[in-house]
C-alpha cells in the first residue's frame, strides 16, 4: 500500500501553523511561570529574579506562610469558594430551567419571551437601578448580593436553548407517555444529555463568580465577608500589603526584615489564579462530547 506524500505546501503551512501555537502557548506561560518562579524564590535572592526568569532562585515557602498566616486571607478564599459554588448552582438550575420552559412548543407567548430576552440582553439595566434594588430589598453586605447579580446570563441561556432544542423531541414524549412531569423530564432525560452545555456554561459562570471584585467592593463592607479577588485588588493593585503582616502573620522579626511584597504579591496571584487553572483541564473532557451520548436515534 503506498503512502500518500503530504504536499510540501500544506506541510509548510501545518508548520507554521504549529510555530504560532507554540509561540502563543511561551508568551502566555512565561508570565504565569515568572509569577511562581518569584513566588517561590528565597528572598535573599528575589532581585535576581527578572522578567523572563522561569525557575525560583533559591527556594522558600515564606510567601505562602504569610497567606496561610493571614485569617483575613484565608476567609477571602472560603468567601469566594463559597460565592462560585452556591453562585454556578443557583445558575446552572435557573438557566437550564428557563431555556427548557423556553423550548417547549406550546408554551404560551412563546415568542413574546423570546423577544424580551434578547431585549434585556441589549438593553441591561445600569448600575444605578441595581444598586436600588439591592438596597431596597436588604441584600446591602450580604454575600447573596454578589451571589445573586446576574442569576441568569441571557446570553449563556441562549446558548442552552439551542442546545436543548437538538434533544429529540421523541425522548420528551417517550417520558411523558411514561408518566413524567416536566421536572422529572428536565432532571431525568434533558439534564444528562446536557452535561457538555452544562460543564461548558458552569466553568464561564465559575469563572465569573470566582474573578468578581467590582460589586463585592460596592455591597460588601465587612472585610470578613470580602471575597479573594477583592483582598488581591487591594494587595496588588492598591498596592495595600500592610494588612498582610499583622499579628500571627509571620514567624519571625528576621523574616519581616527578609519579606518581598513584590514576591509576596505573586503569592497572592497564584493563589487567585490556581483554582481555575485546576478546574478547566477536569472539565475540558466533556466540551468534545456529543448531544446525544447515551440517547437513541431518531
Amino acid at each position: 500500500m503506498r503512502k500518500v506524500r503530504t504536499p510540501a505546501r500544506e506541510l509548510a503551512w501545518r508548520s507554521a501553523i504549529a510555530i504560532f501555537l507554540v509561540a502563543i502557548s511561551v508568551i502566555v506561560l512565561v508570565p504565569l511561570l515568572n509569577l511562581l518562579a518569584l513566588s517561590l524564590s528565597d528572598p535573599a535572592r528575589v532581585s535576581e529574579v527578572r522578567g523572563l526568569t522561569v525557575v525560583p532562585k533559591g527556594f522558600s515557602l515564606i510567601n505562602y506562610r504569610v497567606l496561610a498566616a493571614n485569617p483575613l486571607f484565608v476567609r477571602s478564599i472560603l468567601n469566594s469558594i463559597f460565592i462560585t459554588l452556591v453562585g454556578t448552582a443557583l445558575n446552572l438550575v435557573v438557566t437550564s430551567m428557563g431555556a427548557f420552559a423556553l423550548t417547549r412548543p406550546k408554551l404560551p407567548f412563546k415568542r413574546f419571551f423570546q423577544v424580551l430576552i434578547v431585549v434585556v440582553m441589549i438593553f441591561e439595566p445600569g448600575l444605578i437601578p441595581e444598586y436600588m434594588v439591592v438596597k431596597k430589598i436588604g441584600l446591602m453586605g450580604s454575600l447573596w448580593a454578589v451571589i445573586l447579580y446576574k442569576t441568569v446570563n441571557v446570553y449563556y441561556l441562549i446558548i442552552m436553548m439551542r442546545y436543548f432544542e437538538e434533544i429529540p423531541a421523541s425522548l420528551i414524549e417517550a417520558a411523558q407517555v411514561d408518566g413524567a412531569t416536566y421536572m422529572t423530564i428536565l432532571g431525568k432525560v434533558v439534564m444528562p444529555l446536557a452535561k457538555p452545555a452544562l460543564a461548558t456554561i458552569g466553568l464561564f459562570y465559575g469563572v465569573f463568580h470566582w474573578n468578581e471584585y467590582f460589586r463585592a467592593s460596592i455591597y460588601l463592607t465587612d472585610p470578613n465577608k470580602y471575597p479573594l479577588q477583592l483582598i488581591l485588588r487591594q494587595f496588588v493593585v492598591l498596592d495595600d500589603t500592610a494588612s498582610l503582616i499583622g499579628s500571627g502573620a509571620l514567624f519571625s522579626y528576621d523574616e519581616a526584615a527578609r519579606l518581598s511584597y513584590d514576591a509576596l504579591q505573586a503569592s497572592t496571584i497564584i493563589v487567585a489564579m490556581l483554582p481555575v487553572l485546576i478546574i478547566y483541564p477536569l472539565i475540558l473532557k466533556y466540551y468534545a462530547r456529543g448531544v446525544m451520548e447515551g440517547g437513541v436515534k431518531e
